[in-house]
């Protein structure tokens, strides 16, 4: 009768893995489309020379992360109450997929830069819906024991396949005069077929977690019944959840404020590295893909070394060190010069950047429930998303005043100190809560 149990662990591993996978796949929009192939594509002079592309680009992903920020707690609220996670994952991954292979439609011609911004725009609120999603279902396959080595996989797994994947449309249709399949280079038609490879990657590795994870319990109103809200009455659920934290869990409440500074600071690090590394430090341009493949695998082995870390001492020294590793390696970066400068610094940048970033999801897991993750994680979105001007904001005040883009390193170290400052009010999340955290009986 000992024995009965066993089958457990290795139904969770299978678990794990296809929620993992999520995540490999994931890549291909975040770093596919949207950061280093097609939103590059966009910004480029095929669009018009007055720079329309960058312009109309960072507009429609402003409106994106307005429209993310209202509704990513509601959506996540409605998935809870229904207990139907699964669904609503599929249908989002399903229009981030559907937005990214339309992508192939963006001819080089300025007619067709409207069609380019919308899709990435609507994919990057889709993705944002999804993801929500998907970070709820970490609190559903791991323990407290687990939670940060399992969210460390999930980011490491994130890494990782952005790597795979832009090397394969790197190599294969981007590099060279000659691209695989004989695709040539007329009206971008290489650049192009990269949005049909970079869906049908995410489609793949997108369906394991919709076949083997199984939907949480519905959440249930004051009364035992499942709960069933309209849109209209989710806000007001919202609210009645804001007040109760601000009553009952300001921890809780302290840390999505507290994260959502530092994870800007956090997100600026892929942001302006490319620009500072070949405008500051003398990269060459052709340079700036080895860097990223390098950038992605150091983030890699820190979400893996990280999440194992986060386990043993808990997230919130993993965050705290990590942030204090980032300040002073943005310091010692500022005041340094040269390529070889540019490459230990930004790297040892990004060996931290995955630890927050993974041990910021699990501080969260262990707080909530499978049956409130959807809400509290949309809540996590869209503080993100409100605080998301920061960075920018200063950076934009910064060279005004010095017209230099090296201004942009202590920027990103300020917005780092502020976010850990913050988090430093917030405490560590107890054995009760940790508790509250466990996956419902598989």
């Amino acid at each position: 009768m000992a024995t009965t149990p066993a089958p457990a662990p290795v139904a969770r591993r299978g678990q794990v893995l296809a929620w993992a996978a999520w995540d490999w796949g994931s890549a291909s929009f975040n770093a596919v489309m949207v950061t280093f192939v097609f939103g590059t594509y966009l910004a480029s002079d095929a669009f018009g020379a007055d720079e329309r592309g960058t312009a109309w680009l960072s507009a429609a992903m402003a409106l994106a992360g307005v429209l993310i920020a209202l509704t990513a707690p509601v959506l996540g609220r409605q998935a809870d109450g229904a207990g139907r996670r699964r669904l609503w994952l599929g249908l989002t991954t399903a229009a981030v997929i559907a937005c990214t292979a339309a992508c192939f439609f963006v001819t080089p011609h300025e007619s067709s830069l409207l069609l380019g911004v919308t899709l990435i725009a609507l994919g990057t609120v889709f993705f944002e819906f999804a993801e929500v999603q998907i970070n709820a279902i970490l609190v559903q396959i791991s323990t407290p024991a687990t939670i940060g080595r399992v969210s460390g996989i999930g980011w490491g797994a994130g890494y990782l396949g952005g790597i795979v994947l832009l090397l394969i449309v790197y190599l294969g249709f981007v590099s060279g005069d000659a691209h695989w399949f004989g695709v040539g280079e007329d009206e971008a038609l290489n650049i192009r077929v990269v949005a049909l490879v970079a869906a049908a990657w995410f489609l793949v590795f997108a369906v394991p977690v919709l076949v083997v994870v199984p939907d949480p319990p519905p959440a249930r109103a004051a009364d035992g019944r499942p709960r069933r809200e309209s849109i209209l009455g989710s806000y007001a659920g919202l609210g009645r959840t804001l007040a109760r934290m601000g009553r009952e869990d300001r921890n809780t409440l302290r840390f999505l404020v507290a994260s959502a500074v530092f994870r800007d600071g956090v997100g600026a690090v892929f942001v302006y590295g490319a620009i500072l590394g070949t405008t500051v430090y003398g990269l060459d341009p052709a340079d700036v893909i080895l860097f990223a493949i390098a950038a992605n695998v150091v983030a890699a082995l820190g979400a893996f070394a990280g999440g194992r870390l986060d386990d043993r001492i808990g997230p919130r020294r993993v965050i705290l060190g990590s942030l204090l590793a980032m300040v002073l390696t943005a310091a010692a970066l500022f005041l340094a010069s040269g390529t070889t400068a540019f490459w230990i610094g930004g790297l040892v940048l990004c060996l931290f950047v995955g630890p927050v970033q993974s041990a910021s999801r699990a501080f969260l897991g262990r707080v909530t429930t499978p049956r409130t993750a959807g809400e509290v994680f949309g809540l996590y979105a869209t503080t993100g998303r409100a605080v998301g001007f920061i960075t920018p904001a200063l950076v934009s005040v910064a060279l005004t005043v010095q017209p230099d883009n090296r201004a942009v390193i202590p920027v990103i170290g300020i917005v780092l100190v502020a976010g850990a400052a913050l988090f430093a009010g917030v405490a560590e999340p107890g054995a009760a809560e940790s508790g509250a955290a466990a996956p419902a009986a598989d």
